[in-house]
C-alpha cells in the first residue's frame, strides 16, 4: 500500500461511516490538517527523498517535469514546510530563503502570486505576507523569503540563505553567473538545501547538476498530473506534439540533446557565452514578420545585435513576439531599438512588402528601416551565419533558450510541417548585416 494511502488509514481508523459522516466527524481542524498536508496528497516524484530517509544527505534537488506537471506546487509546499519547520520535511524552520526565478516579474507570478504559488499553498493560520514593493515575504514565526531575478546575478551578491528554490532554471539569462551567487549564498544553518524545478534544456548547467550522483533527481510528465489540466489542452499537445523532440521535452520532460543534423551547436554556443560586451560600434535590429497575425501564424522574430570594437558579433535581445498583429510587433520593434540606440532596422519584406514598412513609418517614421529580401531559402541563408558562430565571432551576450532551442533544432534540409524558424531567421538577417556584408568588419582577434 502507498505511504499516501497508509497515512490516510491511520489519520481515519478511528472514523467510521459515509463520506460526509467522517467529514463532520473530523472537525474543521482536523481536515483542515488533512487537506494540507502535501506528503498525505503529493506524488513519489513532487516528495524529496528525505520524506523517507530523513538521514538522506542531498544538497541539491532537481525536479524535472513537462509542462503543467506539478513542478510549482512541490516548489511552494516544500519551501511552506521548510519555512514552518514542518515534519517529515524539516526539523526546524528556515530562517531565510531565496527564492529565484528567470525574472522577478515571473518570480513573483508563479512562485508567488500563481495558482500553485506560495500564497494558494498555505491555510490562512500560515500564511506569510507579501511585501510586493520590498519583494520579500514574511512568515508568523519570523523567516523571510526573498526573491531574485537570474537577469540580475550580483543581487544575491552578499545575502546568505539556508535554502533557495530556484524555478525554471534552464531559462535564466545568466544561468551560471546566477547559479554560482547562489552557493555562495548558501551558508545558513546546519545542511543548506537548494530545489531546482524546470523543464529541462541542454544546458551545460543542467546537464553538470544530472552527472553529479550526490544530486537527487526526480522526473514527471504533464500526463502525471492530467487529474489536475483541461481534457481539451491535453488532447491538443498530445495531437500537435506527442512523439516529437520538443514533446518530448516539453511533455514528457526529457533531456533532449541536440539535433546532429543542426546547423548549430549547442557546444559552441556555450564557449562563445559572455556577460559583457566591449564598446559597439554598430546596433542593429532585425524583424522577420509573420504573413498574418491569425492563430496559426508564425511568430514575429526580433532580435538585437551589435558590432564590438574587437570585430566580433554579440547578441543582445531576442524580443521576438507569438502571433501578434502587425502594429503590435512594430512598436516592439521600435521600442527596442530605441532602448538600445540602434542604427536601424533590418526588416524582411517578402511577405509583406511595402505594408511592412508602411506599419513601421506609422508607428515612427523617424526610424531608419532597411529592407531585405531573401533570394534564397532559410537554410542556405543561415549556412554562412552558422560558419561564423564556428570561426568564434559570434557570442551570446547572457542566454537565450527559446532562441538557442531553435538554433539548435534547425536543420540543414526542410521537412514538411516544420515549424518556421522566426527567431534564427531575425537572427540571420541582424548578423549577415554586421559581418557579411561587403562592409562589415573583419575580426581582429579569435575567441575559438
Amino acid at each position: 500500500m502507498p505511504a499516501s494511502a497508509l497515512r490516510l488509514q491511520n489519520a481515519l481508523k478511528h472514523y467510521e461511516g459515509t463520506i460526509d459522516e467522517i467529514i463532520t466527524a473530523l472537525g474543521p481542524d482536523d481536515l483542515a490538517k488533512l487537506l494540507t498536508d502535501w506528503p498525505l496528497w503529493a506524488r513519489p516524484d513532487q516528495l524529496p527523498i528525505s520524506v523517507c530517509d530523513p538521514k538522506a544527505n542531498w544538497k541539491t534537488w532537481l525536479m524535472l517535469g513537462g509542462r503543467g506537471a506539478g513542478k510549482t506546487r512541490a516548489g511552494a509546499e516544500w519551501i511552506r514546510y521548510n519555512a514552518l519547520g514542518l515534519d517529515p520535511v524539516a526539523d526546524i524552520p528556515a530562517k531565510r530563503i531565496a527564492l529565484v526565478g528567470p525574472t522577478l516579474g515571473e518570480a513573483r507570478a508563479v512562485m508567488v502570486e500563481g495558482v500553485s504559488g506560495l500564497l494558494g499553498v498555505h491555510p490562512r493560520c500560515q500564511m506569510p505576507k507579501f511585501l510586493s514593493s520590498q519583494n520579500k515575504l514574511i512568515w508568523p514565526n519570523g523567516t523571510i523569503a526573498q526573491l531574485f531575478s537570474a537577469e540580475d546575478p550580483d543581487s544575491l551578491r552578499g545575502p546568505q540563505f539556508d535554502i533557495a528554490w530556484c524555478d525554471e532554471l534552464a531559462k535564466w539569462r545568466y544561468l551560471k553567473e546566477t547559479w554560482d551567487m547562489l552557493q555562495f549564498g548558501l551558508r545558513m544553518g546546519d545542511h543548506p538545501r537548494v530545489l531546482v524545478t524546470t523543464t529541462p534544456r541542454p544546458v551545460a548547467l543542467l546537464k553538470q547538476l544530472l552527472d553529479d550522483k550526490t544530486n537527487l533527481v526526480s522526473r514527471a510528465s504533464t500526463y502525471d498530473n492530467k487529474a489536475f489540466l483541461a481534457a481539451s489542452f491535453l488532447k491538443q499537445i498530445d495531437a500537435q506534439y506527442a512523439g516529437t523532440r520538443l514533446g518530448r521535452q516539453e511533455i514528457n520532460g526529457e533531456l533532449i540533446e541536440d539535433n546532429p543534423d543542426a546547423l548549430f551547436s549547442r557546444d559552441v554556443i556555450e564557449k562563445l557565452r559572455v556577460h559583457k560586451t566591449p564598446p559597439l560600434e554598430r546596433i542593429v535590429v532585425a524583424v522577420d514578420p509573420p504573413t498574418t497575425s491569425k492563430k496559426l501564424s508564425n511568430a514575429c522574430g526580433i532580435i538585437c545585435a551589435g558590432l564590438g570594437d574587437d570585430g566580433h558579433a554579440y547578441v543582445l535581445d531576442d524580443a521576438t513576439v507569438p502571433k501578434a498583429k502587425p502594429l503590435a510587433w512594430a512598436k516592439k520593434a521600435i521600442a527596442l531599438y530605441e532602448a538600445r540606440q540602434a542604427d536601424m532596422l533590418v526588416v524582411e519584406v517578402n511577405q509583406g512588402g511595402e505594408m511592412v514598412t508602411t506599419i513601421l513609418n506609422e508607428v515612427d517614421a523617424s526610424v531608419p528601416v532597411k529592407s531585405v529580401h531573401a533570394s534564397r531559402g532559410k537554410h542556405l541563408r543561415a549556412e554562412p551565419v552558422a560558419a561564423l558562430y564556428e570561426q568564434g565571432r559570434v557570442c551570446h551576450v547572457g542566454g537565450f533558450p527559446a532562441l538557442e532551442d531553435e538554433m539548435c533544432s534547425f536543420e540543414q534540409t526542410t521537412k514538411h510541417g516544420r515549424k518556421s524558424p522566426d527567431r534564427v531567421d531575425a537572427l540571420v538577417w541582424a548578423l549577415t548585416d554586421l559581418l557579411l556584408k561587403p562592409n562589415a568588419s573583419k575580426p581582429r582577434i579569435s575567441i575559438l
